[in-house]
């Protein structure tokens, strides 16, 4: 029997497997990747040798004012290692520059003043001007023109108003923008509502070219793409992290090539191969991606794409905060069954679209092919059952259930972190 092991809560759950139902275990190689230097010296590296762009100190040359757009609270990037570095070339180009941080928190919450405090460290809260977006704010709002997708672009005025254009991020496979970091930390990071909502709409959420891994004709990113020109986003400093949470590489530059130079450099280490499987057990990486299930539905896409109709997809996540949206949780808790919601979605004009629309819609789309059991001991099971999903409280029962489903042979599968990984399936085993 093979015990393995997957990320749970601020731990993990072990799954005990009889050998000969284990295909295998399939994990993307950047968890245990082990930094040549800490943070600050890689970041330091990689803006020494900008890609596709002059250096940050010469871009800040004559420039009046800089705005830095950085992530919120929701995301794990390293500010700590990524800012002071940017901060001191800015000012070594122009000690006159003024330079505003702008949070990207999308239509997230704003983030509160002790997680920006932890996120930034005490020198940068305490000593440099920091804004809040706010999506719904049209005062702080302004008009750049119409996306390629014909929504309307409105971005954050002090992005506009300033002179140098400027992002922080961090890279790492999305289930529908194909890769998360540059372009992202303008839409949807500092955009408005309605622009984040046509961005997101059913449509483009349905395209087979909106999934994890993929930049080639993503109808997303390509919107993201074109509303970061008309930003005039200039220069970014991306990174990549490990499983714990330590910078292995960082790409500065030019805000498309360097991206694009750390999205291939990550999709290197997060491509996998599994073979056809019956079940597949994943997780969304544990805390603090698997508080609630909206969040959860990124881990179930690496049960998803490729592998055949009817696999069960077992997600193991705590989901201690329950469904993580009652909108979200609307959808499906008052449609007949996926399938049903999927159809209707679809039908939904891009300029009507739903916040938390696009969730239900992935979440829809999985239950419309796949059995998903949700493994969590602290998660109310009338929210996991509302949401047409199965509920286990322990691996073993997991297991059981989904043996009752595919029968005493049936092949397993283990992503131990179904959001760090590129997954594609062999057909035939």
């Amino acid at each position: 029997m093979a015990q393995v092991s997957v990320p749970y809560a601020k731990s993990a759950v072990t799954f005990t497997i009889p050998d000969e139902n284990l295909v295998g275990i399939y994990e993307s190689s950047v968890h245990h990747c082990q930094p040549a230097a800490d943070g600050l010296a890689l970041v330091e590296e990689a803006l020494a040798h900008p890609i596709g762009s002059a250096p940050l100190a010469t871009l800040a040359r004559g420039k009046r004012r800089a705005v830095i757009i950085v992530s919120d609270h929701t995301r794990p990037v390293p500010s700590r290692a990524i800012l002071p570095p940017m901060l001191r070339q800015l000012r070594e180009g122009n000690p006159a520059i003024d330079i505003t941080l702008l949070v990207a928190t999308g239509l997230h919450r704003a983030t509160s003043a002790d997680e920006l405090r932890q996120k930034l460290g005490d020198d940068i809260y305490d000593h440099e001007k920091i804004v809040m977006h706010d999506s719904r704010d049209a005062a702080s709002l302004c008009f750049l023109g119409i996306l390629p997708s014909g929504g309307e672009l409105w971005i954050n005025k002090l992005a506009v108003d300033c002179d140098l254009l400027l992002a922080e991020g961090f890279i790492e496979p999305h289930f529908f923008a194909g890769f998360s970091g540059g372009r992202k930390s303008v839409l949807p990071g500092i955009a408005g509502t309605a622009t984040v909502l046509a961005n997101h709409c059913s449509e483009f959420i349905q395209s087979p070219l909106a999934r994890t891994g993929n930049l080639d004709g993503n109808p997303l990113h390509r919107d993201m793409l074109w509303a970061a020109r008309q930003a005039r986003l200039a220069f970014i400093v991306n990174v990549v992290i490990n499983g714990a949470k330590e910078v292995i590489k960082a790409f500065a530059g030019d805000s498309v090539a360097a991206h694009d130079a750390g999205c291939e450099y990550l999709r290197g280490l997060c491509q996998i191969e599994v073979p056809a499987a019956d079940i597949v057990i994943t997780s969304n990486g544990g805390y603090p991606l698997d508080q609630n299930i909206y969040q959860a539905v990124k881990g179930m896409t690496a049960g998803e794409f490729g592998s055949a109709p009817g696999t069960v997809i077992i997600l193991a996540a705590a989901c201690n905060d329950g469904h993580g949206g009652e909108q979200f949780y609307r959808f499906l808790a008052d449609a007949a069954n996926p399938a049903e919601l999927l159809a209707r979605l679809a039908k939904v004009p891009q300029a009507e679209t739903l916040p938390d629309q696009w969730e239900s819609q992935v979440l829809a789309r999985i239950l419309s092919q796949h059995q998903v059991i949700l493994l969590s001991d602290q998660c109310d099971p009338a929210i996991i059952r509302g949401l047409h999903l199965e509920v286990a409280r322990t691996p073993a029962e997991a297991l059981a259930k989904a043996f009752a489903i595919k029968g005493a042979g049936a092949r397993v599968a283990v992503i131990p972190d179904g959001v760090s990984v590129i997954a594609t399936y062999k057909t035939g085993g």
